[in-house]
């Protein structure tokens, strides 16, 4: 009786966790071993104000989620200590804040592998994702090279309708 409570209640964990990654549009699988928890909850503070969920899972119930939800290929990661942090909105989110807190623990926290949408990148993939800024640094960028040309495009018009006008 209790080993079929204790089956229910995995299956029921394994649809909550499946149901996450399908609503997903990027993840990025975690071995958080060595870590003080001080500096998790700095990384969970982070994770959290960037709409990031984050969270510690088991390997078995992280596997058939995966499974379930249809993405492939990360099955191979799953060993060790676990943590997936699940993105719905900004695809490089979770990439970009582990991947800085990677680089910075000196080999205590180590990125496993991730995916973007039904894309899945190890290791290497992951910390490139990890470099691009965010969507809204992406967007200033955008906006302050198109501003440059606009502006002389503006100064050349200004300076031809006064020419004009001197000369009627």
């Amino acid at each position: 009786m209790a080993s079929e409570q204790i089956l229910a209640g995995k299956k029921a964990r394994v649809a909550e966790v499946a149901e996450l990654l399908k609503n997903s549009c990027a993840g990025v699988i975690v071995d958080y071993k060595g870590i003080t928890v001080e500096d998790d909850t700095k990384l969970r503070k982070e994770l959290r104000e960037a709409g990031v969920n984050y969270f510690v899972e088991k390997n078995s119930i992280l596997r058939f989620a995966l499974k379930e939800a249809g993405v492939e290929g990360l099955e191979n990661v799953l060993e060790g200590t676990t943590a997936i942090a699940l993105s719905n909105e900004d695809q490089t989110a979770p990439a970009r804040i582990l991947g800085k807190y990677a680089d910075a623990s000196e080999g205590k926290f180590k990125v496993k592998a991730g995916y973007i949408g039904s894309d899945i990148y190890d290791e290497a993939g992951v910390m490139a994702l990890s470099k691009i800024p965010s969507r809204d640094v992406l967007l200033a960028q955008l906006v302050g090279s198109l501003q440059g040309p606009i502006q002389k495009l503006a100064a050349l018009l200004k300076a031809v309708s006064e020419k004009d006008g001197e000369a009627a």
